[in-house]
């Protein structure tokens, strides 16, 4: 983990938060360079790299259109059934995903004779806890501060409570190298390892029948997996999504079209959003 990787996040960041709020001016290149403290050459080259598309690209999903336009335009054909399989030949990559369906209360006693290795990564999107079992990549957690990490790890000894949680780069290198590349674009096959309940399973299947550059809402996520009504609670289970980017949980937005929330922050599920969106 790098001080300077952190700092080009950070700049990357700031220049969203600050394309967002002059959009209508269209600012130019030297002017969003100049607000974060590099050359043109150095910046446009920074953010291709981290965001995947150019600043200029990323302008044109401004602000006040983009979410409604994505709900409007690109909004995902989620399977009416569940049960053909996780992998999906519109995603960018494969995943295999492995799952432990748990009654509520095993959920929070499980994991026993598990080891879990874990380990912080430097990344485009910062800093993020990747853990990973035997049988494949249990957590991805972003956190950006001394305290987001130490909460970070409470969050994965309470996912995993009976297992025995060993802290390793070495061995999380690999998987976090593979899941954290371009934004929202993971390179290479991927297995996950992920635990739940039944209702949190299908939630988290449904999830990953959304395609790069779509969105869902809530409501279409408990149509999917046949509970209509529970849309309230199909939001928690997307919020206990343990692998976060992986299982493309910042693809939900609000029906209204706004972007709704986000643990790790709305300027990260928009950077996301708007890379897949213009990388369709």
């Amino acid at each position: 983990m790098t001080g300077t990787l952190i700092t080009d996040y950070d700049r990357v960041a700031r220049a969203i938060v600050y394309l967002d709020a002059h959009w209508r001016d269209q600012p130019s290149l030297a002017e969003v360079a100049r607000h974060v403290g590099l050359s043109e050459s150095h910046f446009q080259r920074l953010f291709t790299r981290w965001v995947g598309i150019s600043p200029k690209r990323f302008l044109q999903h401004t602000t006040a259109q983009f979410a409604r336009a994505l709900l409007r335009e690109h909004r995902a054909a989620l399977p009416t059934t569940l049960d053909v399989g996780l992998s999906n030949p519109s995603r960018l990559h494969e995943l295999i995903v492995h799952t432990d369906a748990m009654t509520p209360g095993q959920v929070q006693s499980g994991g026993e004779g598990v080891e879990v290795a874990w380990g912080f990564h430097a990344s485009p999107l910062g800093t993020a806890l990747v853990g990973v079992t035997a049988l494949g990549i249990c957590s991805l957690q972003f956190a950006d501060t001394a305290a987001g990490r130490r909460a970070a790890v409470a969050r994965l000894q309470a996912e995993w409570p009976a297992a025995r949680l060993v802290e390793s780069v070495a061995r999380t290198r690999p998987a976090a190298r593979r899941a954290l590349g371009a934004l929202g674009a993971p390179s290479g096959p991927l297995a996950l390892h992920v635990r739940g309940t039944n209702f949190q399973l299908k939630v988290w299947t449904a999830l990953l029948g959304i395609a790069p550059g779509c969105v869902s809402t809530y409501e279409d996520l408990a149509a999917a997996i046949g509970r209509p009504r529970a849309a309230r609670a199909v939001g928690s289970a997307v919020g206990r999504n343990p692998v976060s980017l992986l299982i493309p949980c910042h693809r939900v937005i609000r029906k209204s079209g706004g972007l709704g929330g986000y643990a790790w922050g709305l300027e990260r599920k928009e950077m996301i959003l708007r890379a897949e969106d213009g990388r369709r």
